[in-house]
């Protein structure tokens, strides 16, 4: 094999994006089958990457059920001359799901797959003019026609069990929490790729400590079209740990050359979820051939990391729970299950992409889930969780379907696809946890049967196999739920923890259900504001009815259940805020939404505040789920636009790295607990204060606190005081000393205090009596000084669960209580940028009436 010092020196690696001249038409199942047959269809424009219920939308059309007919997509498009020493390749990275993709009236290929992508040379047969059509199947016939072996169990969770043989996502296709649209159509991008000279292909990147230092491992396949191959490659890594370089091997592959290498870097900048300390990332580039005629190819970004499933080497997850470490130290993981940020198109831009991350990382959670019944995300998705320090737990999509993994095409078909799967999580820091389906082993143990039909091996066995060659660094777990006798047993291996939730259990039941991780936890009917409600009876006057049919659509339900998520808010509405919910929901409708959109945050607090104590065996909690499907009370606790809901706010202040929470043990007295999830030590202070009549001091204290890196401290809170109290009401020798209890963790800054951290606990109850503006002091000044708007929000009264109203604007902190005498800093967001202020109010729990929010000078 001919080589020499430098690669040829034009090299070209351009991408054409397929993206404009779609149409789509539909079809009957027995309608044309090639290219050839389609003039009498009627089309409507498309975008690719789209779906047909995309199509259908921009036609203002309902999309009805798109498994039952055929679709066809097709568009043109020229292409220039193809050299000898040239390629031209077809990309197309995802098609739904049953597809036949026709170039010219030649069939190229049949996919059967909603998860695989295809790369074809199509070379001099595209010169010119060019007709790519794609004709999507319909599942239904499909379904209906096939006689296959039966399945060993049934679901609920699809209405065909038949599904189990198609490799597509069951988001869209669940009656009872994602009812529709389906997926279908070319929903990940299609593209042309043409390339000429030094090629380089399937950069594999992977790092790990060793000791101090970092070792980053390069492997790279290298081709040459009309040129010769290059005699030298070297790998270089530049960032917080400085620049540092290393010589690659060459040795000869298949159809071009191997190279293969190490690069070491002492010291290693390390990186750790957001919560822990900075992701650090390090940029790696490849230089093949030598001089100044060498080519540069930047090869992303990697970052420097250990994983594991618990503090020892013998740690257990099925007996012992999933206890994530990262870089030795005990990480809480808490996030939520991440949803499409719209299901109708399944199309995402990267700056969307960002916004919605960026509003989860805000939130104080440091892990998301990307669930079993949903799609593989894309890599852009897995990139900003590498920068922004997001951990990502990674469902094979497989879920509650007895799969047929012994029919040999179909298990075939399956292990491609994690291979797919493995090269996109490998090497990326962020990967934190690969699951191999969701709610398997829980359907076996709930339907009653033997449980040693959840033991499937390409659970157990090949997939963690796939992801070990592939060399990605993750914890594995075969199912979730996983672990124990029975996979539904909160004190063991990973669970769906419902207890404070659907099975509505008291609020103590965090605790005493000795939670260790939970996968899914924490489903309620999150309410939205009233804008977001307005769509869904848009013709005015827009009442909220809460039994309105499109308010329902929202609404998740259990299948088969004569009850939904609805209710279950009701029930904690009655249990927290001792209301009627019937009786407030027909008398004061409005009192019923401001009541139910904070309840639920309240409730999901309280748990996290159980389940964060140092003293707690939980080492953590994703809930159901992030963001909504449709407009509605879904489970998301921000809604389908991505704006937040009220339970955004609780579970910022509650999840946030430094926080304070109280937490009451009854006659063991009212405990204030710390946590520091920083890298560095937190010195703070910590002040108590206690009030009755939610206005008059009768005791308080302060500590000094240092609060180690990556860790938490406790304190009685009468301890502090110095004194009994009572703290708790639980001696109940009389009426309560107080009726509030307040913590607030701060640390000198330039400007005076500085708050980090704020909790309130009220023995007698919740303030919930409503108090003129007058009689609570409450009062709020707009600083709108240097273009950015700051509300001043203060009080002489306790205020409760204060609601910020400027339309417009999104603050940053709503449904805050404000201490008796306090006072609290708000900054308004622009939701857009001709965002223009004109006005605004405060509401709140024991506030009656409204107060205005103005700009300085402007009356009220």
């Amino acid at each position: 094999m001919a080589t020499n010092a430098a690669p040829r020196t034009r090299r070209t690696d351009s991408v054409i994006p397929l993206e404009v001249g779609w149409e789509a038409a539909p079809s009957a199942s027995d309608g044309p089958s090639s290219q050839d047959d389609l003039g009498g269809l009627a089309w409507l424009p498309a975008r690719v990457p789209g779906t047909v219920a995309d199509v259908l939308r921009e036609a203002g059309r309902a999309p009805g059920n798109l498994d039952a007919e055929e679709w066809w997509f097709r568009t043109a498009f020229d292409v220039e001359p193809v050299g000898d020493d040239e390629e031209l390749v077809l990309h197309l990275d995802g098609l739904a799901t049953v597809a036949d993709v026709f170039l010219n009236g030649d069939l190229l290929l049949t996919s059967e797959s909603m998860f695989a992508g295809h790369s074809i040379d199509i070379g001099r047969a595209a010169l010119g003019r060019n007709e790519l059509a794609i004709r999507f199947r319909a599942l239904a016939p499909l379904l209906a026609a096939h006689r296959r072996p039966r399945a060993r169990w049934r679901t609920r969770l699809v209405p065909d069990n038949g599904l189990r043989w198609y490799r597509t996502m069951l988001l869209g296709r669940i009656p009872s929490f994602a009812p529709g649209p389906a997926a279908v159509g070319p929903w990940r991008p299609i593209r042309l790729r043409r390339r000429s000279g030094l090629l380089v292909d399937d950069v594999r990147l992977r790092t790990r400590l060793d000791g101090q230092a970092g070792v980053l491992a390069v492997e790279a396949r290298m081709r040459a079209l009309g040129g010769d191959l290059p005699a030298a490659a070297t790998v270089e890594i530049d960032g917080p740990s400085g620049r540092h370089e290393a010589a690659l091997t060459l040795e000869p592959g298949a159809a071009g050359l191997i190279a293969r290498g190490t690069v070491r870097v002492p010291a290693v900048a390390r990186w750790w979820p957001h919560t822990h300390g900075q992701p650090a990332l390090h940029d790696v580039e490849l230089r093949i051939g030598e001089g100044e005629s060498a080519t540069r190819i930047a090869a992303g970004r990697v970052g420097f990391r250990s994983i594991t499933a618990g503090p020892t080497a013998d740690h257990d997850i099925d007996r012992d729970g999933l206890s994530l470490h990262v870089n030795g130290v005990s990480v809480f993981a808490r996030g939520g299950l991440w949803t499409p940020l719209d299901i109708v198109s399944l199309r995402a831009s990267h700056v969307d992409l960002r916004a919605a991350l960026e509003s989860f990382r805000a939130a104080g959670m440091n892990m998301v889930r990307l669930p079993g019944f949903g799609p593989y995300e894309q890599v852009a998705f897995h990139e900003l969780c590498d920068e922004l320090g997001i951990l990502v737990w990674q469902d094979l999509m497989f879920a509650s379907l007895d799969y047929p993994f012994d029919d040999p095409d179909f298990g075939r078909a399956c292990e491609t696809e994690v291979r797919d799967v493995a090269e996109r999580l490998g090497g990326r820091p962020s990967s934190a946890v690969v699951c191999g389906n969701s709610e398997v082993e829980q359907q076996v143990a709930m339907l009653g049967l033997d449980m040693s039909l959840a033991r499937i091996p390409f659970y157990d066995e090949s997939a963690p196999r796939l992801m070990a060659e592939a060399g990605v660094d993750a914890v594995y777990v075969p199912s979730s739920p996983f672990g124990g006798d029975l996979p539904m047993r909160a004190d063991r291996g990973v669970t769906n923890y419902y207890g404070v939730g659907g099975y509505r259990q008291p609020l103590s039941d965090a605790r005493t259900s000795g939670l260790r991780f939970a996968g899914e936890s924490l489903a309620f009917a999150n309410i939205p504001d009233d804008e977001a409600l307005a769509t869904l009876v848009p013709e005015p006057p827009f009442e909220p009815f809460m039994h309105h049919p499109r308010w329902k659509a929202g609404v998740a339900r259990d299948a088969g259940s004569g009850w939904d998520f609805d209710d279950l808010r009701d029930h904690y509405l009655g249990v927290v805020y001792g209301v009627d919910p019937i009786e407030l929901r027909r008398d004061d409708t409005a009192r019923y939404l401001e009541l139910s959109r904070v309840v639920t945050g309240e409730v999901m607090a309280h748990a996290y505040g159980e389940w964060r104590r140092a003293e707690s065996p939980c080492a953590g909690a994703l809930i159901l789920w992030w963001r909504d499907l449709v407009p509605g009370a879904g489970y998301g606790i921000v809604d389908n636009r991505g704006r937040p809901k009220t339970p955004w706010f609780a579970l910022r202040r509650a999840l946030a790295p430094a926080a304070v929470w109280l937490v009451d043990e009854r006659t063991g007295g009212v405990i204030a607990h710390v946590a520091n999830d920083g890298a560095v030590p937190l010195r703070a202070r910590l002040r108590v204060r206690l009030y009755s009549d939610l206005e008059l001091e009768v005791g308080g204290g302060d500590v000094a606190l240092e609060v180690p890196a990556h860790g938490a401290v406790h304190r009685d809170v009468e301890a502090i005081v110095g004194h009994f109290v009572d703290a708790a009401w639980a001696f109940r020798f009389g009426p309560p000393a107080q009726d509030v209890i307040v913590a607030t963790l701060e640390r000198d800054g330039p400007a005076g205090p500085e708050l980090l951290s704020q909790a309130f606990h009220f023995p007698a109850g919740w303030p919930l009596n409503r108090e003129p503006a007058r009689r609570l002091g409450l009062g709020a000044a707009l600083d709108d000084a240097g273009g950015s708007l700051r509300l001043e929000v203060s009080s002489r009264r306790l205020a409760y669960a204060v609601r910020v109203h400027v339309p417009g604007f999104t603050p940053s902190d709503d449904a805050f209580s404000v201490e008796p005498g306090g006072t609290r800093t708000i900054e308004l967001r622009p939701d857009r940028d001709d965002s223009r202020f004109d006005g605004g109010w405060l509401s709140g729990l024991n506030l009656a009436g409204q107060v205005p929010v103005t700009q300085p000078g402007r009356p009220a």
